[in-house]
């Protein structure tokens, strides 16, 4: 363990520069969990609080319930003026349904309403019906001439479908939500746009659901609706949660995770020749990679974790990219290896509010990343890498487009 360097500076907000290359962590906060995993912080407006970023100490805290969710206690809610840090102002309410951002009883009274609708058994059977989602994504991007945005023709379809699919949500409709979904997610949007985005969404779901109650079909969201005991702003709260989560961090992974492999040759030469590394391979990637890196929590009580006293009320930043290139915990941390058994990595988070969609996107990133590599078997860059923009100004990490071509003459994607 680390000794404690208490003469170390106390970083004057979170470290967002990506300074070490688009898939490694800020040199910044590499350094911080190096010297002192739990480490004092500063927020712009002088608030002290912490930032956690070994792995151990990360996973105590994910699993410490101590640790609250709540916005309505602390400053832990979005960043919506400086990159990277939360504003500190007054608590934001709790919005109704969106459990995440809740402890028990009230988190665990909604999460066991889903448990049923993601299990491991029910996932497995949407298997090949995912696989079909993929191919047909697969055929109209092969009908394009090259050179192609992946983000566009891959990337953001294949998990919108899938997701609209399982909740019942239009996907002629997705164009709306991917668009407000995307200024809500902006780090630098304007409070008034940003709330005006998330005030769409919350308006057509809404409405969604409430058309659920009065005639449900043969979807996740109309199941829900089913509970009487939920109101139709918890269904809303709800159905947002899934909707944004169940497309946005699968998107910029099957993007971002591209991007990755197509800079390591090698390892796609692997995977093209033992089909059964891409199990190990997504879990690899999403160690690598954690696009969905900070998360906020705050001290209801004076706690110790890391050596560290937090004392209560004191708001916690945690990197999960940062724990997840521990070298305490993973061997060459920052060398993408296919091989590794990278199972315990915190990108779908830890504790109560591990993932629930854990086992539909790794479906989802297995299909995809062998059913690209299969079909476009001379898949490159269509510019050089370091053109390729980074989604840095966003609250889920990826490339904003990402400009691929091959060879059209291949039979394999004809």
């Amino acid at each position: 363990m680390p000794q404690k360097n208490q003469t170390a500076p106390v970083p004057q907000g979170l470290p967002m520069d990506r300074d070490a290359g688009p898939f490694d962590p800020p040199r910044d906060i590499t350094r911080l969990r190096e010297t002192r995993p739990v480490s004092p912080m500063a927020f712009p407006d002088g608030h002290q609080g912490w930032l956690v970023t070994g792995y151990d100490a990360v996973r105590r805290l994910m699993a410490d319930t101590r640790f609250s969710s709540r916005q309505d206690l602390g400053v832990i809610h979005l960043p919506y003026e400086t990159p990277g840090m939360p504003v500190v102002t007054e608590p934001s309410p709790q919005v109704p349904g969106l459990f995440v951002a809740m402890d028990p009883p009230d988190h665990t009274r909604l999460r066991r309403k889903l448990t049923g609708a993601f299990t491991v058994a029910r996932m497995k059977m949407l298997e090949e019906r995912i696989s079909d989602i993929v191919e047909r994504q697969l055929d109209e991007m092969a009908r394009l001439a090259p050179p192609v945005d992946l983000v566009k023709e891959f990337a953001l379809p294949v998990p919108s479908l899938v997701i609209c699919e399982l909740l019942g949500v239009p996907y002629e409709d997705r164009d709306t939500f991917q668009t407000n979904s995307a200024k809500f997610m902006a780090k630098d949007q304007v409070l008034e746009e940003k709330m005006a985005a998330y005030g769409a969404m919350n308006g057509y779901l809404a409405e969604l659901v409430t058309r659920k109650r009065a005639t449900p079909g043969e979807d996740i969201l109309s199941d829900l609706a089913r509970h009487d005991d939920l109101t139709i702003e918890e269904l809303t709260g709800i159905a947002f949660l899934l909707l944004l989560a169940g497309h946005e961090t699968t998107a910029n992974m099957l993007a971002l995770g591209t991007f990755a492999l197509l800079e390591h040759p090698e390892q796609i030469a692997e995977l093209r020749a033992d089909p059964d590394l891409f199990p190990d391979a997504v879990e690899e990637l999403m160690r690598y990679l954690s696009v969905a890196d900070i998360f906020y929590r705050y001290a209801t009580e004076d706690l110790e974790l890391g050596g560290e006293t937090i004392g209560k009320g004191s708001t916690v930043v945690v990197s999960l990219l940062a724990a997840n290139r521990d070298p305490r915990r993973f061997d060459h941390p920052d060398t993408l290896d296919i091989h590794r058994k990278a199972r315990g990595h915190t990108s779908f988070g830890h504790g109560i509010h591990q993932c629930l969609g854990q086992q539909l996107a790794r479906i989802e990133m297995r299909a995809g990343f062998a059913g690209l590599l299969r079909r476009f078997p001379t898949l490159h860059l269509a510019v050089p890498a370091g053109e390729v923009r980074l989604r840095t100004d966003m609250n889920i990490y990826g490339v904003h487009e990402l400009p691929v071509t091959w060879t059209p003459t291949d039979p394999r994607t004809a």
